[in-house]
């Protein structure tokens, strides 16, 4: 008998230690796990029950929680919401979040560490969970003038800087769409707009194309050569590159055309002031043989090329290829080929030279408030690296002005205003081109850089929506 009991308490025991591993182990060991679990509908209820905070434009609202008569509480609501979508992205019951909303949502939840004593508060005083406010570095007049810059219909990216903070004053894209019809609290409702947005021809409703698009951006990259030429110490402002109306290859059948709709067709040599002033293709693409695929990588990497940054939301690495062949070089060199870029890092590459040299971290946020309005964070500027010497970028600035006074970017010239500039055209399609402007002003005290894509674009449209709409931008900075 006195064994039967043993037995029985052993099984008993054995029993009673395993449930409580069991319990110990997913309390512990898996509670995250199951926390972030999608099918986890008490989470998603909780989540969905809080007050989640603002994301701020010049203290407006351009994403709140309001009340809602539902189970939820709280519906999420975003204002001018076209205008701001690619920037705060959606908080969807059946989508999860994207961009803004993804990259703050600690923040915005009110589940951040920083916020860990208004947690204690609210709790003792009976009060829900509420999520800090996100003040953004936009600006609010820049960014609607860049919105009405890109018409209707169009596909492009604008993005403009402070060029010694990174803070970024407006970043666009179009075609854009209405978050709001992905935050309703109807999951059925949800995927039907989804499906709808999916149908529209140039729209992704998870990416920002200014910081995620990767498009070809054709004689702007010849930036990235001038740098690379004179950080080399092999060329200088006095330096003669050939000029020939084509580049030939020997043993295949291909040559690289000079640019014709500019002027370079007057000289059969070019210094690099003409070659940039013109954008003259074949002295930038013997410049990039000369000094090899490594020179270029480089100097593109010092630039940004190849990293992935959090500004804070995630920006898709710009890409200048590798193991070329000479002929696929010389493409790579005036921005064809496989030379990737984002809008973004192209406003970087324009911002580090009106910088002196210095590349800053760009930036989107400007504060975060607790919701007794503490500051609890003020991202202060940031140098990532020196991308050129100073003396480099001095001459380029040079040249960029010369650029806009004397050759292609004439539409950006400001009266009483040095504006240094740069275009491109890169052949894309055979409907259209990649359409570009990257710059920046005054040339003696840069207070905003910018660049400019217009896609699958004929050459004169792109003129006219490019180099003008910089002298727009700029203006309006300035006269802010």
């Amino acid at each position: 008998m006195n064994q039967a009991i043993r037995s029985a308490w052993v099984v008993a025991i054995s029993m009673f230690a395993l449930v409580l591993g069991s319990l110990t182990y997913v309390q512990f060991f898996q509670a995250q796990e199951l926390k972030e679990n999608d099918w986890n509908s008490r989470q998603l209820y909780q989540d969905f029950g809080r007050q989640r905070g603002a994301i701020l434009v010049d203290g407006r609202a351009i994403a709140e929680s309001v009340p809602s008569n539902d189970q939820f509480n709280f519906q999420r609501v975003y204002n001018d919401p076209e205008l701001y979508a690619h920037l705060t992205g959606y908080y969807s019951l059946s989508l999860g979040t994207t961009q803004l909303e993804t990259a703050e949502s600690a923040i915005l939840s009110g589940t951040s560490s920083s916020l860990f004593y208004d947690r204690v508060v609210q709790l003792f005083s009976g009060v829900g969970t509420q999520g800090a406010s996100v003040e953004l570095t936009i600006d609010p007049e820049i960014q609607r003038l860049a919105w009405d810059l890109i018409p209707d219909g169009q596909r492009g990216s604008i993005v403009v800087m402070e060029p010694s903070t990174g803070n970024i004053l407006a970043m666009v894209s179009k075609p854009s769409f209405d978050p709001n019809l992905l935050a309703v609290h109807d999951t059925s409702v949800i995927l039907e707009n989804a499906a709808a947005l999916s149908e529209q021809p140039g729209l992704s409703i998870y990416t920002n194309p200014a910081t995620q698009s990767l498009v070809s951006p054709g004689s702007v990259f010849k930036l990235v050569d001038a740098a690379a030429a004179l950080e080399s110490g092999e060329y200088d402002a006095e330096s003669e590159i050939p000029n020939p109306p084509a580049l030939e290859f020997p043993g295949i059948d291909y040559a690289l055309p000079n640019y014709v709709t500019g002027n370079c067709a007057s000289r059969t040599t070019a210094d690099l002031e003409f070659a940039l002033e013109q954008s003259c293709n074949t002295p930038f693409a013997q410049i990039a043989i000369d000094l090899g695929e490594e020179a270029i990588q480089e100097q593109a990497a010092r630039f940004g090329f190849g990293e992935q940054l959090s500004i804070p939301t995630d920006v898709t690495a710009s890409v200048f290829p590798s193991d070329l062949s000479d002929t696929e070089l010389a493409q790579s060199a005036v921005g064809q080929f496989d030379t990737r870029v984002t809008p973004l890092q192209m406003a970087m590459v324009a911002s580090a030279i009106a910088n002196d040299g210095e590349l800053m971290q760009p930036q989107l946020i400007k504060s975060v408030r607790a919701p007794d309005l503490e500051l609890i964070d003020a991202p202060q500027p940031e140098l990532l690296r020196r991308s050129v010497s100073e003396a480099t970028a001095n001459q380029l600035t040079d040249w960029m002005v010369n650029v806009v006074d004397n050759g292609t970017a004439a539409g950006a010239q400001i009266p009483g205003v040095r504006v240094a500039g740069k275009t491109g055209t890169a052949e894309v399609t055979e409907t259209g081109d990649n359409a570009w402007f990257t710059g920046f002003a005054p040339a003696e005290d840069p207070q905003v850089a910018l660049s400019i894509v217009m896609e699958n674009v004929d050459i004169p449209t792109g003129q006219q929506l490019t180099s003008p709409s910089a002298k727009r931008l700029i203006e309006a900075v300035l006269n802010r």
